[in-house]
């Protein structure tokens, strides 16, 4: 495949040193043109070559989409109310959104399929447990909707499975620490749930990481997340999670780790430009991209988009 070169990309830097990882910080950051809305808290999904930023802490529902290659931003259908912390995945050419607080600190149940086609929001079948700021990660032909918090912000452990084909839930082995604000993500046929918080406190912030094996209904335990956050940005690129970014009480993080779910490593790599949190992350054509967030802990927003060449190559322009 051909890639195109990014046009109006700004180089940020080139970051070389060691880390206790077991790994050297390697890595070439640029930046992008900005979101038309700054938003945080949001939920980001790819589905061919372009990025879904949905919901916003500040009450915001205009869908904002990012083509990838071209790196421009354009508008869809409104989601149908707001919502923030809420939780999409793709699968079968939809953008899915599951729960999400609503009403303030409500969560909710409620999940939606967006058909870009038909620039479109339809209803589907509801959570079994209403939830927001846990992960949703496809496997297969369905969608996992992983830990998080309900109404009130004490966590949830449910782990429940999403069928797109036929609109319909089933059970599944427990996260077995429940938390909120962490990543999951899909990789080599398993599930990993990496870092975040308990009970919505981001002064209680973690270092677990544990993988799912669909086969065996089952979690073990994995090599911690070297640095404790959550509310971070995360996505796959080859056998690896990224995690980027984050909060605490105090502060946010630039730290950028992958694991390397094969090996059971981690390393870091050139830290995040813009520290921040409540915000996505994609891969498009060997790089991550990061899209808006809140660069100070609690409710602030940006349109941020910086893009992160693994190898150290700074993007073509």
């Amino acid at each position: 495949m051909t890639r195109r070169p990014f046009p109006r990309l700004i180089l940020l830097g080139l970051l070389v040193a060691g880390s206790p990882a077991a790994a050297h910080e390697v890595g070439a950051w640029a930046g992008a043109n900005s979101a038309p809305a700054e938003r945080s808290e949001v939920a980001v999904a790819a589905l061919d070559g372009k990025a879904y930023v949905i919901g916003d802490y500040n009450g915001a529902t205009e869908l904002l989409i990012y083509d990838l290659a071209e790196d421009r931003w354009s508008k869809g259908a409104p989601f149908p109310y707001p919502v923030h912390h809420t939780m999409a995945a793709e699968r079968g050419g939809r953008i899915y959104v599951f729960g999400g607080y609503v009403n303030g600190w409500e969560a909710s149940p409620k999940v939606w399929a967006y058909d870009p086609k038909a620039d479109r929001w339809e209803p589907r079948a509801d959570l079994p447990t209403p939830r927001a700021a846990g992960g949703a990660t496809p496997l297969g032909a369905k969608i996992h909707v992983v830990g998080g918090s309900g109404s009130g912000r004490g966590n949830v452990a449910t782990h429940e499975i999403y069928d797109p084909a036929t609109d319909s839930w089933a059970g599944a082995a427990p996260l077995p620490t429940p938390r909120d604000h962490l990543a999951v993500q899909t990789v080599e046929g398993r599930i990993v749930a990496v870092g975040g918080r308990i009970d919505g406190d981001s002064s209680k912030n973690l270092t677990a990481n544990q993988v799912y094996d669909p086969a065996a209904d089952r979690w073990s335990d994995a090599a911690p997340l070297p640095t404790a956050r959550s509310g971070v940005a995360s996505a796959v690129l080859g056998r690896e999670v990224f995690v980027i970014g984050g909060e605490s009480k105090v502060k946010t993080y630039d730290a950028v780790e992958a694991f390397d779910l094969p090996a059971n490593l981690w390393r870091a790599l050139a830290r995040l430009p813009t520290a921040r949190h409540g915000f996505g992350a994609v891969t498009y054509g060997g790089r991550l991209y990061t899209l808006t967030g809140s660069p100070r802990p609690g409710g602030e927003k940006s349109g941020i988009v910086e893009v992160l060449d693994p190898k150290g190559a700074a993007p073509g322009r």
